[in-house]
């Protein structure tokens, strides 16, 4: 899952109650043959190319654990497709406990159910960055897998994905060299993003 949450693109940070839920849906595919279903944000042409702009309909999580010791622990998100076949079972039964359901998606893995409302000083977590591109991440649930800890989180910002509309209509990721341009280009992307939200 190193590919999740820090190589997609967070184009806007938006609240649950800003986002409109009545929006078309799409399904995006991995070379795995796992699929993501995502509600079409928004879609907008950048150089002859037509790109939307995704948001998963389940909730993407992050599992993590802990490296270090006491308060010299750093968390670090579980990032190989290895490691989360080891752990997916586990996490999937505890997550059954919080009337959540963990499934193995495209991109990153999704829980389907209610998140809990409010989390407390406690259950947040900060991933990485600086300044304002720090992401938080609220608690769900923690377990253990051969004596070692583990705890899923879900972001508290909403989780966007880039995706280039091939000739058929169907969505396609970016590679990382695609996606290194239009990195280049996401000033002119989040203008139009807002101007479509007005």
């Amino acid at each position: 899952m190193g590919d999740t949450f820090r190589d997609s693109i967070p184009i806007a940070r938006m609240t649950q109650e800003d986002t409109a839920w009545d929006v078309p849906t799409i399904t995006l595919s991995d070379d795995a043959g796992r699929t993501l279903e995502c509600f079409v944000e928004h879609s907008i042409e950048v150089e002859g190319q037509e790109y939307v702009l995704l948001h998963p309909v389940d909730s993407p999580v992050e599992i993590v654990t802990w490296n270090g010791e006491d308060d010299d622990e750093e968390a670090t998100a579980v990032d190989s497709d290895q490691q989360i076949d080891r752990l997916f079972s586990t996490a999937k039964a505890v997550l059954a406990e919080e009337n959540l359901k963990l499934k193995r998606t495209a991109i990153v893995l999704t829980v389907e159910g209610e998140l809990p409302e409010e989390p407390a000083d406690d259950e947040a977590w900060e991933g990485n960055g600086t300044g304002d591109d720090v992401e938080e991440f609220q608690w769900l649930a923690s377990f253990f897998h051969e004596e070692t800890e583990y705890a899923v989180y879900t972001p508290l910002d909403p989780f966007f994905i880039v995706a280039r509309l091939n000739e058929r209509g169907e969505p396609e990721l970016l590679d990382p060299e695609e996606l290194e341009q239009i990195e280049d280009l996401l000033p002119s992307i989040e203008e139009q993003l807002f101007d479509g939200l007005e």
